[in-house]
């Protein structure tokens, strides 16, 4: 958890930063555990659900989805393969896809209540692409499942099961904030404000429909499975 944050703009030595925090702290990692008379019998390194496609037709799993090109996704095949790169027989690891985690300090949820409070809740550009999510118990309860199950290892995607359209995450957000309607907001209005607070319209606008297959299947129950009860244990 030691990477260069992505709330940025990507100028060259901003994504500089955001490659090495991420692969140089795994090498890091790796060499040390490599090295130990008593290696660690699991390691779970954070990775990301944005290693998947932009995709508005289809979901994506940990065994059928289509790994991304361009940056982001370069990032985090990157930083899988430099945790992957060689055998480590005594340990057991595991690469956590996460999603983006909704919770009650700020992190992705914050800009989305600015929106709220200006009034541009509305759907953002077309509103048809996928916003993955996942509320912070479950990205708690489901890392002590993995953790527990001693048989599991690989790449799991942190993500809820119902994955939703951004049309349909902006109308949840004013039924919680009690708002009649939203201003939508149009790719060269995102574009100008993403300049302005110095970030990327990719948290908006990139559309990755993922699924959590593999926690599902081996018989993770997630806690909060709609987005309207996550936003609204998040509210109180």
């Amino acid at each position: 958890m030691a990477g260069k944050s992505v709330d940025c703009r990507y100028t060259a030595k901003n994504k500089q930063l955001i490659y090495d925090s991420r692969l140089k702290s795994t090498q890091v990692l790796f060499d040390v555990i490599n090295t130990m008379d008593h290696p660690l019998k699991v390691w779970l390194n954070s990775s990301t659900a944005t290693i998947y496609s932009h995709t508005e037709d289809r979901s994506m799993d940990e065994e059928t989805g289509k790994i991304g090109t361009g940056f982001s996704m370069d990032v985090a095949t990157q930083w899988e393969s430099t945790f992957y790169q060689s055998t480590l027989p005594k340990t057991r690891r595991i690469a956590l896809r996460t999603a983006i985690v909704l919770g009650t300090e700020g992190g992705a949820l914050l800009p989305f209540k600015r929106l709220v409070k200006y009034g541009l809740d509305g759907k953002q550009s077309l509103g048809n692409q996928m916003f993955r999510w996942i509320h912070q118990e479950d990205v708690y309860h489901s890392i002590l499942f993995l953790f527990k199950n001693e048989q599991l290892e690989g790449s799991f995607n942190l993500s809820s099961s119902n994955p939703i359209d951004n049309t349909t995450m902006m109308k949840a957000l004013r039924r919680v904030f009690k708002m009649p309607f939203g201003l939508p907001s149009p790719i060269w209005l995102l574009n100008f404000g993403a300049v302005l607070i110095r970030t990327e319209t990719e948290l908006v606008l990139k559309s990755r429909w993922v699924l959590p297959k593999r926690l599902v299947k081996n018989g993770y129950q997630f806690k909060y499975s709609t987005i309207q009860n996550a936003l609204e244990s998040l509210m109180h």
